[in-house]
């Protein structure tokens, strides 16, 4: 996986980890609602966006220090890396 800014996060990502289920994982337990999903590429975890109410993806990197995330959305291919704030699409 290259990305266009250099990053060694995005680049380290070898195969791409898929969603198990489409559902924020948080979300579900505490019966809220999420406007899309990203999948840490570290553990797997499907977790909601900044654009849902509840931010549980970045709250989950910043936690665990896992830096990429993938969007979990069937129509999108793209990584995000938080501690570069780069993109790379696959």
């Amino acid at each position: 996986m290259m990305s266009d800014r250099g990053c060694t996060h995005l680049d380290a990502i070898e195969s791409i980890k898929q969603p198990q289920r489409r559902e924020c994982e948080e979300c579900v337990k505490i019966g809220a609602y999420w406007v899309h999903l990203r999948t840490c590429q570290t553990c797997g975890v499907t977790l909601c966006c900044d654009s849902s109410p509840n931010h549980h993806a970045t709250k989950h990197a910043r936690a665990s220090g896992h830096p990429v995330i993938a969007s979990a959305q069937p129509a999108e291919r793209w990584l995000y890396c938080y501690p570069d704030d780069a993109f790379a699409e696959y």
